[in-house]
Formats: structure tokens, sequence, C-alpha cells
């Protein structure tokens, strides 16, 4: 298991490599970093745009600048100069946003896959009857709304809410980044979770039905009940254990459209987290900016599929990693 790990680890690093390679020629190519810088009025002198343009390092050529970008990291930790200007330090940023954003994608997702499991097996094992055909047409009805609208929908309910019924439903992000106790919390993770939850669990639960179903029919599972075993021992151990294998797959592989779902969100709900601040640094040309948010994504789905690798020998023995 260990060997595995590591060598998925060892794998994982071109992949990275080759992704903000090609995420940096398309925001290289894309703009003019000193776009902004150069529009002022009025208009910099030659002297001070190159040296704008050597602290930020764009005084070499692309590959010059790809490569201090990556010494850079290795060695130092460090993501560069935000064209932004000093006072945004993307170092700093990244260290105060990606826990607001991992508080959102993590919560989603758990809320999602429980709703998911738990409503995948009752419309399998109760299949073609009318709690079906509810939960199918609820989940294909959350499948078919767009994150963005939906997103816009839950908050303007909860404005009317709030001057209806004198509530506080939170639908802004915490005001200067403050979160609070425990309370301020659930406030503030409400509306967002709701829109990447019910987004995902849509399409999961439809997943895990199929699933469930392909268990319920097998040899296996006529034959663990021919042995006299208990009905609820029968789901949980032999079959919601085997279904999961696939739904595990596919949740993993879903993480990386959860983490695009959180730049939309966070904008709506204004909250300072990482999609804000990808989208902060696309609106400015700022390639560091762009790449750091890449970076934390590219690894967060190489992680969760580690992860899913490591799960499939816990989840079925007969699976071995080697």
């Amino acid at each position: 298991m260990l060997a595995f790990t590591i060598r998925r680890l060892l794998v994982s690093i071109p992949i990275l490599i080759l992704s903000t390679f090609l995420v940096f020629l398309l925001v290289a190519w894309g703009a003019d970093p000193l776009g902004d810088f150069k529009a002022k009025n009025p208009p910099p002198s030659a002297a001070e745009v190159a040296a704008r343009e050597k602290a930020l390092g764009l005084n070499h050529g692309l590959l010059v600048q790809y490569w201090n970008w990556i010494k850079n990291l290795v060695i130092h930790g460090n993501f560069g100069p935000s064209v932004q200007g000093s006072a945004f330090d993307i170092n700093a940023e990244l260290s105060r946003r990606v826990w607001v954003t991992f508080r959102l994608v993590i919560c989603a997702i758990i809320i999602a896959l429980i709703l998911a499991v738990i409503v995948g097996v009752i419309t399998a094992v109760k299949q073609y009857s009318v709690t079906d055909y509810v939960a199918t047409l609820i989940g294909f009805f959350f499948l078919s709304l767009p994150v963005f609208w939906f997103a816009i929908l839950l908050k303007i309910w909860a404005t009317d809410i709030n001057n209806s019924l004198g509530t506080s439903i939170k639908t802004l992000g915490p005001p200067g980044g403050q979160w609070g106790g425990v309370g301020s919390w659930f406030g503030f993770l409400l509306l967002p979770t709701i829109t990447l939850a019910l987004s995902s669990y849509a399409t999961w639960a439809r997943f895990q039905r199929a699933s469930m179903l392909d268990v319920l029919n097998s040899d296996y599972m006529r034959l663990a009940r021919a042995k006299g075993l208990s009905p609820r021992r029968v789901m949980v151990r032999h079959g919601l254990r085997t279904a999961l294998i696939p739904m595990t797959t596919q949740v993993t592989l879903d993480v990386a459209a959860i983490m695009g779902g959180t730049v939309i969100t966070e904008r709506i709900f204004q909250w300072q987290g990482l999609g804000t601040m990808f989208i902060n640094g696309i609106q400015t040309q700022d390639t560091n900016t762009v790449l750091a948010w890449l970076l934390i994504s590219a690894t967060l789905v190489i992680v969760f599929n580690l992860i899913a690798d490591l799960l499939y020998a816990v989840l079925d023995p007969r699976i071995r990693l080697s």
C-alpha cells in the first residue's frame, strides 16, 4: 500500500507540471499583464514600464518566466509577485482563502454524498415505486439547474424570507473574513453549501441507484439471502459496500467540477475564497495568481483520486494494490 501511494504521488508530479505549463501559456498569450498599468493617465514612461516588467519577471522569454516560477515555488515555496502590486501577497492570500473554500467544498461533498447514498439505496430497493418516481423527478430537477442560476435563486428567496419574516439568513460572505462562532459558520455556509451539494447530489443519487440495482441482482446477493442472513446484513455488508466502489470513482472525478462551481458560487455570495481570487486574477491578467489557483485545484483532484484508489481495497478485499 505504501509503495503504491508513493508511486502514485511520483506520477502526479509531471501531471502538475504539464497542467501548470499549459495554463501559463494560455494566460501569457491571452492578454498583457501590464495592460492596466500602461493604460494609466498620464501613461507611464518607457523606463517605468521596463522597471515594472523587471520587477514581475516579464523581461524574459516565456520559458524562462515559467522556469523561474517553478524554481521559486519548489525552492522557496513562493508563487511569485502579483501584477496587483506589493499590497497583494499571493502566498498570504492563499493561506487565508484556501480554508474558506475548503470549508465549502468539504461540507458540500459530505452532504451530497450522504443524501445520494441514502436516496440511491432506497430508490433501488423500491424500484418503480412512488418513492422512486418522486426521487427521480427531484433529482432531474436539480440536475437541470445551472449552478449560477440556482445560487441566485436561493439568494433571492432568502432575501424575500428575511424581508417577510424578519429572519436573518445570511446571503453574503463574512464581512472582513471574520467568521465568528459556530452559529455564524453555519449561517454563512448554509446557502453556498446547499447550492453545490444539491447540484452534485442529483448526479450521484442516480449513479448510486444504478450501481445498487446491479448489486441487488447479482448471484452472491441471492446466495447471502438463501443462507439466512438478515436483510440488513445482506444490504449493508454485502450490497452497499460493493455498490460504493463505482460511486467512489464518480465522487472523486467530480471534485474538479465542484471546485469549478465554487468560482461562481463564491462570486454570487461574495465569499473571499479561492474562487474570487481566481476571477480577480483573470480580470487583472495576473498569471501567478491564476497558476496558484490551478495548482491548488489540481492537487486537490489528485489527492482525492489517490484516496479513491486506497478506498477500493477497503471496500472490496479482493482488490489488491501493488
